[in-house]
């Protein structure tokens, strides 16, 4: 209750200091604006600025605070009070200091670009505290379980009355065998769409074609994985199963590491597409004329020009794929099966790190046990294979990018 009338009051506060301020503003040169140092809005956002920054920050302190609290304790009501006082404090220097000589467009630009850097920042201190999270819990797994048997091992199989043998590149194989299947089915499907969209169609096709394809981007990745479960891998049953193609039975079941890949693959077409045409679009169209100039072929100008140019983000979209299918659950754990195993056949089951991470959080797992730990070590890997990767495709894009600065 005390919350809620603390953001009415704020609210309120707010409102009225916009207002308040921007009518103290005019009356302070009689009306005439031209003398005020700032536009009269600037003495209104002015007013807001130190009645809600000073108010918010009071009551995050106070909710961290509680956070680390005994369980049952609560000082939040507390908080509300000292943040709507500070609000109230704030609110009074502002409309006391609105004068025709305040630089009030300086203070709401700096309190923005401010706003702006911690905003920014959320995402990199979000970053480093996944990664401390991971590591932390990574390092109890490996206080009681072995780093080389777990990086090394080619066994999965998690016992939670002991005795477990958890080999890390089983589920490292089948992440990276599923993977590529569904890159080398996105990659060239979606860059040749986006070329053909962007060189060749006409503005109707490419207002109606574009679109349509970013719909697949949309679909839950559970309906993709039934997909895979009810209907492709059957399909691809019927043709590699018993009987199958050659008369060689490449299938045991409709789960399969291709099923997975090429259903995920069909998932990141949208991916890979957009972003491509948008980046071949973004290619100044003087490269263009000036290969024309030359005698080159449309298709000569897609091929010499036009690609070479927009390599570097052709490669961040097909980066932001990549990371897509090394993150995918859903589609891996209902088409590819729960098998960790090594093996060159693309039409044998397999599973990933990620399904593996859920199995072994799911249920009433000990957390001082190395099987629930495991968990957090997987995470951390997969953490550390991502970062690796964007990395390479940074050194990739700033490599060709210095050739057509």
């Amino acid at each position: 209750m005390t919350t809620t009338i603390l953001w009415l009051a704020l609210v309120t506060l707010t409102i009225g200091g916009y207002f308040g301020g921007r009518a103290r503003a005019i009356a302070s040169v009689s009306g005439n604006e031209k003398l005020l140092h700032s536009r009269p809005n600037y003495y209104g956002w002015n007013v807001i600025v130190f009645t809600l920054i000073p108010a918010l920050l009071v009551y995050f302190v106070f909710s961290v605070i509680n956070l680390s609290l005994p369980e049952g304790s609560n000082i939040l009501g507390i908080g509300a009070i000292i943040a709507l006082l500070a609000g109230i404090v704030g609110f009074i220097f502002a409309i006391k200091q609105t004068n025709r000589k305040y630089r009030a467009r300086n203070t709401v630009e700096t309190a923005i670009r401010y706003l702006l850097i911690a905003a920014a920042s959320i995402a990199i201190f979000t970053t480093i505290g996944i990664f401390l999270s991971l590591i932390s819990e990574s390092i109890r797994f490996f206080s009681i379980y072995s780093p080389i048997e777990f990086f090394f091992g080619t066994e999965w199989a998690p016992n939670f009355s002991g005795d477990s043998k958890l080999g890390f590149l089983p589920l490292l194989w089948g992440t990276i065998s599923i993977s590529i299947v569904a890159l080398l089915v996105a990659v060239p499907i979606g860059l040749f769409a986006a070329i053909y969209l962007s060189e060749y169609a006409g503005p109707k096709l490419r207002s109606f074609a574009k679109p349509l394809i970013e719909l697949l981007a949309g679909i839950p990745t559970i309906v993709y994985g039934l997909f895979a479960l009810t209907t492709f891998g059957p399909l691809l049953y019927t043709f590699f199963g018993d009987g199958g193609f050659l008369g060689v039975n490449w299938m045991q079941g409709a789960r399969s590491v291709a099923t997975a890949g090429i259903v995920m693959g069909i998932m990141l077409i949208p991916f890979v597409s957009s972003l491509s045409d948008d980046i071949i679009n973004a290619v100044p169209q003087s490269l263009r004329d000036g290969s024309y100039g030359l005698g080159a072929t449309q298709s000569e100008t897609v091929k010499k020009v036009i690609l070479p140019a927009a390599l570097p983000g052709i490669v961040g979209a097909i980066l932001l794929a990549a990371s897509r299918a090394i993150g995918e659950t859903m589609i891996v754990v209902m088409g590819a099966g729960a098998l960790a195993q090594i093996s060159l056949n693309p039409f044998e089951a397999a599973t990933t790190i990620t399904a593996r991470i859920v199995a072994q959080l799911t249920g009433d797992g000990n957390f001082e046990s190395p099987e629930t730990l495991v968990a957090f070590a997987l995470g951390l890997t997969l953490f550390l294979l991502t970062l690796s990767l964007n990395v390479y495709a940074l050194y990739i894009v700033r490599k060709y990018r210095e050739q057509y600065d």
